[in-house]
């Protein structure tokens, strides 16, 4: 199924539109007396939304108790026949990333008594992948994913070009197209020889058959083939993993005026 993105005028206007759909996802699991799932990446991508995100709980005085948040991946590195993630504390740590940039600010932004508890900071582990897959699946799915797609190769997650279809969560090889979108993601690596060579991450199929909704959001104008790419897809294509949104139940695609130059050229 094509999707049609919805362009915005700025990154702002993305955030508030994706924080407004999550913010009432969770009051209706509130409402439901249920557990709310947030699949969420780390980056820039989605950085708008978990800031408006804060901005509702705190004017809806949402509860936060029953909301998880899971990651799609972690950097991992060797660890004698293992991987082992990176330290959390390391700028780059997808799930330092969560503890800093997602849940605290959402906490701070709730009462009291209406926190994420420490261990609703869900993650996949690289020694046992599949078990993510497993929880996800036996807690009911992902309400929400938010997704984005890598500038110069789409992958999505760490799901590397040609990915097929029918992936789970487990440890991948990390293309060189894929570590050098992340130079620019975070700062902080000096080079490329800096960004981790492996990672664990969500399949294909996870977030295609996991998620009751999803939400893939691109921002600025290094966006710009990527969402020529989606917004032209209309099956899974390998060459180019995030066109996995045409699969998704109840997707929703929000670009900033930047990222759709492209469409607005051809039209």
């Amino acid at each position: 199924m094509r999707i049609e993105p919805e362009i915005l005028e700025t990154a702002d206007d993305v955030g508030r539109a994706a924080a407004s759909i999550v913010a009432d996802g969770i009051a209706r699991a509130n409402a439901e007396g249920r557990t709310f799932i947030l699949g969420c990446p780390s980056g820039r991508s989605a950085q708008t939304t978990y800031a408006h995100l804060a901005r509702e709980v705190t004017e809806r005085d949402l509860d936060l108790s029953r909301v998880v948040i899971a990651l799609m991946d972690e950097y991992v590195v060797p660890d004698g026949e293992s991987f082992r993630p990176v330290h959390r504390d390391q700028p780059h740590s997808c799930i330092g990333f969560g503890e800093r940039d997602i849940v605290a600010p959402l906490n701070r932004a709730a009462r009291t008594g209406r926190h994420i508890p420490d261990e609703n900071l869900w993650f996949p582990h690289a020694d046992e992948p599949e078990e993510y897959d497993t929880r996800l699946q036996s807690a009911g799915g992902i309400d929400i994913f938010l997704l984005a797609s890598g500038s110069s190769d789409g992958h999505v997650a760490l799901n590397p070009v040609d990915a097929p279809a029918w992936t789970t969560t487990r440890v991948v090889a990390l293309e060189e197209t894929t570590r050098r979108d992340n130079l620019s993601t975070f700062p902080t690596f000096r080079g490329i020889d800096d960004v981790p060579q492996f990672g664990v991450t969500v399949g294909i199929r996870t977030i295609r058959e996991l998620s009751k909704s999803v939400i893939m959001l691109a921002l600025g104008e290094q966006k710009q083939e990527a969402v020529r790419r989606l917004g032209s897809a209309d099956s899974y294509d390998p060459s180019w993993p995030a066109t996995v949104l045409s699969e998704c139940r109840e997707p929703y695609f929000f670009i900033d005026r930047a990222a759709g130059a492209l469409l607005e050229t051809a039209s």
